[in-house]
């Protein structure tokens, strides 16, 4: 098949949405041309093969971080998306298009396949659909939730990657239709590195016999990381360290909370890592934490599951499907700090909790490595393609001058 990927971020811009697509599209691309249409920051390149994916960047002017979007580079992602798409159309011909995130990719998806008559397969992640952090999510706002709406009715086929997600496409949305779920796959993670344990913890700069902590994502207002310090401070455990990998606009924030509660010597922001480093980090920690508001499906617990750590989170948001409190770590009522810290009391002061919980993991992650997803994807694609074939009122391209 051919395929077209529409999304607004593609690594190295964004955080898992992109992540996990990239690896779906370098997946399918060992049996399938896949293309890439995303956005471009920075002095990345506006076409480029990578991993046998061709990736297409265009212009939207008004990014300048690579890890933080803002309104105007979305929307600017759309008509210079579309104009891209129309641009290559002669060279490059399409079977099926991959839409991730409703929004802010999906009017560019509905276009597109309008446009070339081809089917669209729409993959919601959560965040697009509900995001209790901010004011602007779609499903606080009458036409934003009616636009999602008809985007979501609209597509060929809708993948959910968690029963949050899909569970929310019918309840704020009112769309009652069907919704492949699809848990996202991560790649298997190579060898983090060849140091010992004490040599990697002191690459990080932490002592040898610490309690460590690691934290990792983008840090803004809905993974709340600012309340991890918090939590650490209220242990009392002056042998516990925190690792904290991602960036963001609440750096500062978190750098100036840990100055306050006197931990600026424990708490440890590392920005944003390459993927052996930021394996290397999972590698040196002793439980993976995240107070994230909500998650659509929440990859990073993935990673940490793979590295064999136990995790400690909310309950809120996708990973509920993986995740269970006693087996996996802890899973909490959203923001009891206190059930948090008391968790934290718990694992430090049993190492053998710790090691059973992370053995369960590394077995539990085994069926959400990426070729299980990639596997489900390729079902879809193939049915929808064969389904618009048949069909006697197959799509017909809209012609240019139309």
């Amino acid at each position: 098949m051919r395929i077209l990927f529409c999304n607004y971020e593609y690594p190295p811009l964004g955080g898992g949405g992109g992540v996990v697509m990239a690896a779906l599209a370098r997946h399918l691309a060992k049996r399938h041309e896949v293309t890439v249409l995303t956005s471009r920051a920075g002095d990345l390149p506006s076409e480029s093969v990578e991993d046998g994916v061709r990736v297409l960047r265009v212009p939207v002017f008004f990014r300048r971080q690579l890890a933080v979007a803002n309104f105007p580079s979305m929307f600017a992602y759309l008509p210079s998306g579309f104009l891209r798409a129309l641009a290559v159309r002669r060279r490059m011909r399409f079977d099926v298009i991959n839409t991730h995130f409703v929004v802010p990719t999906g009017p560019l998806g509905h276009a597109l396949a309008r446009v070339l008559g081809i089917p669209n397969v729409l993959s919601v992640h959560g965040g697009d659909l509900f995001d209790p952090s901010k004011k602007s999510s779609p499903h606080r706002h009458a036409p934003m939730r009616a636009a999602v709406r008809a985007l979501l009715n609209a597509a060929d086929a809708v993948v959910g990657q968690s029963q949050d997600t899909v569970r929310h496409v019918e309840t704020l949305y009112g769309v009652r239709r069907h919704v492949e779920l699809i848990p996202l796959g991560i790649e298997r993670p190579t060898a983090a590195a060849a140091e010992t344990i004490p040599a990697l913890r002191a690459s990080f700069g932490l002592p040898e016999n610490a309690f460590v902590l690691v934290t990792i994502g983008r840090l803004v207002a809905r993974k709340a990381t600012s309340r991890l310090v918090d939590i650490l401070a209220a242990t009392r455990l002056p042998d516990t360290h925190l690792l904290i990998v991602g960036s963001g606009p609440d750096s500062a924030a978190i750098a100036d909370r840990a100055r306050t509660l006197g931990l600026s010597d424990r708490v440890h922001l590392l920005g944003q890592l390459s993927e052996e480093r930021k394996y290397a980090a999972l590698r040196a920690a002793d439980v993976f934490v995240s107070t994230s508001q909500h998650e659509g499906f929440g990859l990073v617990f993935l990673e940490a599951m793979a590295f064999g750590l136990p995790v400690v989170c909310y309950d809120r948001g996708g990973q509920t499907d993986f995740l269970s409190s006693g087996e996996t770590g802890f899973t909490l009522p959203l923001n009891d700090e206190i059930a948090f810290k008391d968790a934290l009391l718990a694992l430090h002061s049993d190492p053998a909790a710790r090691r059973r919980q992370g053995t369960g993991n590394l077995e539990r992650v085994e069926q959400f490595f990426i070729d299980t997803c990639a596997a489900r994807y390729e079902q879809i694609f193939e049915g929808v393609v064969a389904k618009s074939v048949r069909s006697p009122h197959a799509r017909t391209p809209v012609s240019s001058s139309s």
